[in-house]
């Protein structure tokens, strides 16, 4: 019996990011202000972060909200209308419902339905998984345009009197458009995991806890017990980190990734126009320069001291800040890098839209 071929749609040759977009949330939070719930100093935080604001959403402003807005100037700047996309990805560990997913619920409010929608769990590598994954679908055919979004309301899972983590981070989000393109527009990705660190960043309880938690907040007001219903309500899932081995990790590490995603382009350091980090801390960011040798023409975005730790957002966000102030990097090389909870990482080199 002889076999049908099956058909198979046409691929594109290449990708190319095609629109960018952003979202800050209006409320600006200073050193100062942190300085209110830790034993700190605008002078402390500086050094050691180069962090001077971060931004966070208002109570009513959730993830969804924050993607919606960098997705529709994404969109507008690509030239396109949603109806037009073939997936659409959010990047995000703060959405507050484990399903349904920030993805679908973001893609019928612009219009995309029925286009398939998921989240990725890939914490500040997660733009850069995004990335990767849009790139495929599109030069396999399975999709014509992809947006791809970092969407994090960190506020939501931070406890403000811990010093590992909580001063660090912010709110926003930032999109982008994969589109096909004549010419190579995304590098080769460098992506991976080290799951021997995976409580390096993480939430001190999981979701089995909050149910737990739940159910003792019932039993002790019930019983009149409210020694036990204050402890069962410092349960509630906050972020912490190991800052050390982080770190190490990132300064010695990733600085190797990057290196490797340089490489798989064919692309050396003094061919860039920018190095885009995440915005992790702005003494990882120097040191990973440092150790790529990046020569002074490559701008490196910095976007850490107004914006803080936004995690999937602060890429985005980043080249956002950064095609904003130097418009004339447009259309230049730049090497981007997420690395984050999982451990995780992602690179590529793409050429700025």
């Amino acid at each position: 019996m002889s076999v049908p071929t099956l058909n198979q749609r046409p691929v594109h040759a290449n990708s190319r990011i095609i629109g960018l977009g952003a979202f800050r949330p209006d409320v600006i939070v200073t050193n100062e202000d942190v300085c209110q719930w830790i034993d700190s100093s605008d002078e402390w935080i500086r050094q050691r972060t180069g962090i001077v604001t971060r931004h966070r959403a208002a109570a009513d402003v959730s993830v969804v909200d924050m993607a919606e807005g960098a997705a529709r100037e994404a969109l507008q700047k690509a030239g396109i209308e949603a109806s037009q996309l073939g997936a659409v990805i959010v990047s995000t560990v703060t959405h507050p419902y484990a399903t349904p997913s920030a993805a679908a619920a973001l893609a019928d409010r612009i219009g995309a339905t029925p286009a398939p929608a998921f989240d990725i769990s890939a914490a500040c590598a997660g733009y850069c998984y995004g990335i990767a994954q849009a790139d495929a679908l599109v030069r396999s055919g399975t999709a014509d345009y992809v947006l791809v979004v970092g969407a994090e309301k960190l506020s939501d899972v931070i406890d403000n009197r811990e010093r590992t983590i909580s001063f660090l981070l912010g709110d926003g989000a930032g999109a982008v458009v994969i589109g096909p393109s004549d010419t190579p527009g995304i590098g080769p990705s460098v992506w991976g995991s080290d799951g021997s660190k995976w409580d390096a960043i993480g939430m001190t309880r999981s979701m089995l806890d909050v149910r737990d938690l739940s159910l003792a907040a019932r039993q002790s007001d019930e019983s009149g017990d409210f020694a036990l219903l204050e402890e069962a309500q410092e349960l509630y899932p906050t972020l912490r980190q190991d800052g050390q081995t982080v770190f190490r990790w990132a300064v010695w590490e990733m600085a190797k990734m990057a290196e490797q995603a340089l490489e798989a382009a064919g692309v050396k350091a003094e061919d860039l126009a920018a190095f885009i980090p995440h915005q992790a801390n702005m003494r990882i960011i120097d040191e990973m320069a440092k150790k790529l040798k990046l020569p002074e023409s490559v701008m490196v975005a910095r976007d850490i001291a107004e914006a803080g730790n936004t995690s999937a957002a602060s890429i985005p966000l980043a080249t956002h800040r950064l095609l904003q102030e130097h418009p004339e990097l447009s259309g230049g090389l730049a090497l981007q890098i997420g690395f984050g909870a999982g451990l995780v990482f992602g690179a590529q080199v793409i050429v700025l839209p």
